[in-house]
């Protein structure tokens, strides 16, 4: 009996980690599309978590920046011999008099609020800048996988080439043996062939390399498996494009700039704060006087902080100026980087579609018919081997320039995206 329980125990325990290991099996890898991986990027990046918790720290320094200070409490025992008559003693009852001091010190009116604004700002810019940083994550996430598409593609081109070139090959071959063709036509086609395999050693070395910098923007083992990209981002349409609409986007919802709003924004509050200092501060106190068991003396305080270092509060006040005016021509020198850099892209993807369509529409079309006619008249005796190859490398180009154009515009369009703070 014993053992028949061991034994269901057993294949119990067996069938649960067959389970565990097919359902691990077929949970699907990130890599097929770009959403996945940007919500995997947003939860595991230890740069944007770190950015994060910068952000939930800077906004809990705002209630202590406007709190009124922890109020004080003194105690002194007076004449703890009573003259000489007895022994020091340290009990309140047992001295010549006691006294409980409890003051607050309480800054003028508008101060405590003025720090608690400057502290909101600076929490602002914090989150400015943890937008930034999540704006600059998910354009590497981005580029990343549109080299990947990029390199998929090339692949996938150059095994076709290879695949011609073992076709022209065969076609050598048979002209070779008939005596119409040299062996030199044999020999180009095999040194192709070579090449096209170099360069497949290389895009593989390219491929794992781009990988490995996904997973480390995904927080991911190096070499963690990815799924092959399968749908590629389309193309903006023109309307989205427009200058003039993105401008405003980004004037409005830059990630720099809106971090930058925000330090001048805590300058200005810094600058009126430094010109209240010149207002005292007051402290007021309570203190009762203790003899033996009974309060028989109340005395109220009143303190005030005498603002006699003139030079030194002139001087902080140029400096809350100098801090004002820097944090005004940073944000502006922002602003004209940004809109340069957004006018600059807009130019570039412009550029990348037209040579896409070109490539698509006319190159890629002139270079196929080109590389039939070259085909037909080899075979039939009229064009030489190099010509073939000189229009199957026509054929490359033009191909090789589509992906490349496609490429460089998910390139430009990560970048306009990384300035918006958000996606088209």
């Amino acid at each position: 009996m014993k053992s028949c329980l061991i034994h269901r125990s057993l294949v119990f325990t067996a069938t649960l980690a067959v389970s565990a290991l097919a359902a691990h099996a077929q949970a699907p890898l990130p890599g097929a599309d770009l959403p996945t991986l940007l919500a995997i990027a947003r939860e595991r990046n230890p740069e944007y978590a770190s950015m994060r918790s910068e952000v939930l720290a800077a906004t809990e320094r705002v209630t202590p920046a406007g709190a009124f200070p922890d109020p004080r409490f003194r105690l002194e025992l007076m004449d703890i011999t009573k003259g000489g008559e007895q022994n020091p003693n340290l009990w309140p009852g047992n001295v010549g008099g006691t006294k409980y001091t409890l003051t607050q010190e309480l800054p003028w009116f508008g101060k405590r609020d003025l720090k608690r604004e400057i502290a909101t700002f600076e929490a602002e810019g914090v989150q400015g800048k943890a937008q930034g940083t999540w704006a600059e994550l998910a354009a590497k996430v981005k580029i990343a996988q549109a080299q990947r598409f990029y390199l998929q593609g090339n692949r996938r081109l150059t095994l076709e080439i290879l695949d011609l070139m073992v076709r022209l090959e065969k076609i050598a071959q048979v002209r070779y043996a008939s005596g119409l063709a040299a062996q030199q036509d044999v020999i180009r086609a095999q040194v192709e062939q070579s090449n096209m395999r170099s360069e497949l050693v290389t895009q593989d070395a390219e491929a794992r390399q781009v990988n490995a910098r996904m997973n480390a923007l995904l927080a991911r083992p190096a070499s963690a498996p990815l799924a092959e990209p399968t749908l590629e981002r389309p193309w903006p349409a023109p309307a989205q494009l427009d200058f003039a609409t993105l401008e405003e986007r980004v004037r409005s919802r830059n990630p720099q700039l809106f971090a930058e709003e925000a330090r001048v924004k805590s300058a200005e509050k810094g600058r009126e704060l430094a010109y209240k200092n010149r207002i005292p501060d007051f402290m007021i106190g309570i203190q009762p006087t203790q003899y033996q068991t009974s309060f028989k003396e109340w005395t109220l305080m009143l303190e005030v902080n005498i603002p006699l270092q003139q030079e030194t509060r002139r001087a902080q006040e140029r400096e809350s100026e100098a801090m004002l005016a820097a944090a005004r021509a940073r944000k502006e020198a922002v602003a004209n980087q940004v809109l340069s850099d957004l006018s600059e892209n807009l130019a570039g993807i412009e550029a990348t579609r037209r040579i896409e369509t070109l490539a698509t529409a006319s190159l890629l079309p002139q270079a196929e018919l080109t590389f039939n006619s070259a085909l037909a008249s080899y075979e039939n005796t009229k064009v030489d081997f190099a010509t073939l190859l000189e229009a199957q490398r026509a054929i490359r180009q033009a191909r090789q320039n589509q992906i490349k154009a496609r490429f460089e515009g998910q390139v430009r369009l990560a970048e306009i995206e990384k300035l918006l703070g958000e996606d088209l």
